[in-house]
């Protein structure tokens, strides 16, 4: 997609890019993962179907991600969970269809517990809910823990970044505001969740558990054997397209 994303102007000054189709509702909003961005193959992939469907369609960067504004040092889950609500509220109309993909899957489920009313189903993909604690603070060696206590921040290898992710103090602990996994998840609406069962960064379990956690009984797992964390293959992107015209 080669035209200029649009910007939303946050009450303090930020800025949101996003990309916005009109259509018929109940619309779908695609929520991206952890220092993704809205131009990946998933976006774009629903762009296409919602093009072709004449659905609603809403694609956005949460702060410090993307070409929206913010320093990643600020960054928090809070903070890319307001950005969801201000794109939800001021950019979208009627029932929505929440699309997250890893860590978009941990802001589906703080957007359908906000704005209960708005949401008519979520699709989780490789969902990843308090990831920050569960999947990120666990896992690191003591060593490094105890650097980002005393420093405040850390760059952590990963296979996405040759700079590696920049880690910080206030990023794992301002999320522990927003744990939804301790106990039950009062969310009420369809819910289908896709998991690869070679996904090296969110085990499926994760899935899984969140299945047993939401208070929905029309939830759905699907795994897919061979399937890696992104998801993004020809034959992922058209279960996820089947997923979604399922619940449409």
């Amino acid at each position: 997609m080669n035209e200029m994303p649009s910007i939303l102007t946050r009450e303090d000054g930020a800025t949101i890019g996003y990309r916005r189709r009109d259509g018929a509702t109940p619309g779908i909003v695609f929520l991206c993962g952890f220092r993704s961005d809205m131009n990946g193959a998933k976006a774009e992939a629903l762009d296409k179907f919602c093009t072709a469907r004449g659905q609603a369609f809403l694609r956005f960067d949460y702060f410090a991600h993307g070409v929206s504004s913010g320093d990643f040092a600020e960054a928090t889950i809070g903070r890319f969970r307001d950005d969801t609500l201000a794109v939800i509220d001021k950019l979208t109309e009627g029932k929505l269809i929440l699309v997250g993909s890893s860590i978009g899957g941990w802001m589906m489920l703080l957007a359908a517990l906000a704005r209960p009313e708005r949401t008519a189903a979520l699709v989780g993909i490789a969902a990843a809910p308090d990831a920050t604690e569960d999947l990120l603070w666990q896992r690191l060696p003591f060593e490094t823990r105890e650097t980002i206590t005393a420093k405040g921040s850390i760059r952590i290898p990963t296979p996405y970044s040759d700079e590696g992710y920049l880690i910080t103090r206030k990023l794992v602990e301002e999320a522990r505001n927003h744990l939804v996994m301790r106990g039950s998840i009062a969310v009420n609406c369809p819910v289908r969740l896709l998991h690869g069962m070679n996904d090296s960064d969110v085990p499926y379990e994760t899935s899984l558990t969140l299945a047993d956690r939401l208070t929905s009984n029309d939830v759905q797992t699907t795994l897919i054997k061979d399937g890696d964390h992104r998801l993004s293959r020809d034959s992922d992107l058209a279960l996820l397209q089947r997923t979604i015209e399922g619940l449409l």
